[in-house]
């Protein structure tokens, strides 16, 4: 059985910012997950969202598949995406619903005002406030690396960002007695950071060395009120594998829902190993980078529902 994993837990109201920034360091250099707190979003508003988030995937298939994924917008049912791609597997055990930045070629689609009142006003609301918290959390990271807090902003990589949130549904149902199923096969996150809510069912588990085998796979557990915050890898390539961006998973454990929140780069910026992260005895590893073609790269080689263009 795994075993918990003990994080650190950060609270975003602390005044002690050099403090906070180095539990932020050592949260990063040892697991790439901790837990942040006093973030800004009110209880009452994360109780509707999960209530909203219900509703909507109660609804039958075919209302869902009607705001079927379009830009990477909308919804994605069962199996559509397989995150380890060399399972044999039919894919992953869950359904999800897009919600990306407002753009004049892409929009967001929404499930209609008269089936579900307040539910584009209550994941519009949750999207600000969240982004709020991410932006504070990328502050705090600049100075973990030894860099001025505003550094991500002044590079214009918090300048119009590529911010995608994910209403997550696993059902619990599935029948795994054929093969190995996951509600989410282990990867890591394409992206810079992620926070996210979970509705406090378990399942979510890391392996923080992904190379080594047999991989040992720990239980992260769920902290009422708090989000988990993760690096993904393109943090993981801005400061020269310093930051680990870990591999997870979810296991099935029941019914499950949780809502990932994916903090990305402007799609112009150039990913780049940050001075602070490299000298004469640890050089670069990776070259230089655009942010949006990195994920669009990686985004083509694990989803099998159309993404094609959706930074564009």
């Amino acid at each position: 059985m795994p075993q918990a994993l003990q994080l650190p837990i950060i609270d975003l109201s602390s005044d002690d910012r050099l403090s906070t920034a180095h539990l932020i360091r050592q949260a990063c250099v040892d697991h790439g997950f901790f837990y942040i707190v006093n973030y800004g979003v009110e209880e009452e508003l994360l109780k509707k969202v999960f209530e909203q988030s219900k509703k909507f995937f109660s609804l039958p298939v075919e209302e869902k598949m009607k705001l079927a994924v379009k830009n990477h917008r909308g919804y994605t049912g069962m199996y559509q995406e397989k995150l380890d791609t060399s399972l044999s597997s039919k894919g992953d055990s869950k359904e999800s619903f897009y919600i990306g930045p407002q753009t004049e070629n892409h929009l967001n689609q929404w499930p209609s005002e008269e089936d579900l009142p307040s539910w584009r006003s209550t994941m519009e609301a949750y999207h600000k406030k969240v982004l709020s918290a991410g932006t504070k959390v990328s502050s705090l990271i600049a100075l973990a690396l030894n860099l001025d807090e505003d550094f991500f902003e002044k590079l214009g990589a918090l300048n119009d960002p590529l911010v995608f949130m994910r209403l997550l549904h696993y059902p619990g149902d599935v029948d795994s007695s054929k093969e190995e199923m996951y509600g989410a096969s282990a990867h890591s996150d394409y992206g810079m950071i992620t926070l996210l809510l979970t509705d406090g069912v378990p399942g979510l588990q890391v392996c923080r060395e992904k190379s080594k085998q047999p991989q040992v796979w720990e239980d992260v557990p769920s902290i009422s009120g708090a989000l988990i915050v993760n690096i993904g890898d393109m943090m993981e390539r801005w400061s020269n594998c310093l930051f680990r961006s870990t591999l997870h998973r979810v296991v099935p454990t029941g019914e499950r829902y949780s809502v990932a929140f994916f903090v990305d780069p402007n799609k112009d910026c150039i990913v780049e190993c940050l001075e602070s992260c490299c000298s004469e005895s640890c050089p670069p590893r990776f070259p230089p980078i655009r942010s949006s073609d990195y994920l669009q790269e990686r985004f083509r080689v694990t989803a099998t529902a159309s993404v094609e263009n959706y930074l564009l």
